[in-house]
């Protein structure tokens, strides 16, 4: 193998990221998609291969070990493309504002994970509330105290924020996050415009 192989499919909201940060950076041409259909209950074999977790995305090297989590993909090839998605000068706000995006994805995935894969006589309703909670918590901060930075030059904390919102409406679209939230949700009108987010969206 000499390219790049990125273990993926195409619903999960973190390889999304991963695709609009290559796209964002003119790298998309060189990884090969290896696509995979996995689930906390059965984890295929590419996925188990590549990471030990099994969880996607992964991203397999030819000049080393495969590295894995969305933020360590995003972080290496940014820096391989030499782009500025991390600027140093708001480096702990962009990481900040990234967590927060995982976060908001982290409770989210779990909602459909609780609803898919548990048996429907023994799904936790106020669980499923209580991480829709920190969904939540996560959207008013963003619509109140990060719109500036939001409106601001490119970096990896809005891509992050923008695969979030948009697997909100890939997956939970009747919780209506935008009720309440404008200037976030005039924000995300303007970014799922982006060629790199119409190219990578999401699909069953």
């Amino acid at each position: 193998m000499s390219r790049l192989q990125l273990i993926h499919s195409p619903a999960s909201p973190f390889v999304r990221k991963v695709r609009v940060t290559l796209l964002e950076t003119e790298q998309d041409a060189d990884v090969d998609l290896v696509r995979v259909h996995t689930t906390a209950l059965a984890t295929a074999d590419e996925a188990s291969a590549a990471n030990p977790l099994g969880k996607i995305p992964a991203l397999v090297r030819p000049d080393g070990p495969a590295i894995y989590d969305s933020r360590v993909i995003c972080r290496y090839l940014v820096a391989r493309a030499g782009a500025d998605l991390y600027p140093e000068d708001r480096l702990w706000e962009v990481l900040t504002l990234e967590a927060t995006a995982d976060g908001m994805l982290e409770s989210a995935v779990l909602m459909v994970y609780e609803k898919r894969l548990r048996p429907a006589e023994i799904v936790f309703d106020d669980w499923l509330e209580a991480q829709w909670g920190k969904v939540s918590g996560a959207l008013d901060a963003l619509n109140d105290r990060w719109m500036s930075h939001l409106h601001g030059p490119l970096d990896i904390g809005q891509i992050g924020v923008g695969c979030a919102l948009g697997y909100l409406d890939f997956r939970h679209p009747d919780r209506d996050w935008r009720q309440g939230r404008d200037a976030l949700a005039t924000w995300y009108e303007g970014f799922a415009a982006r060629d790199s987010m119409t190219a990578a969206a999401p699909s069953d």
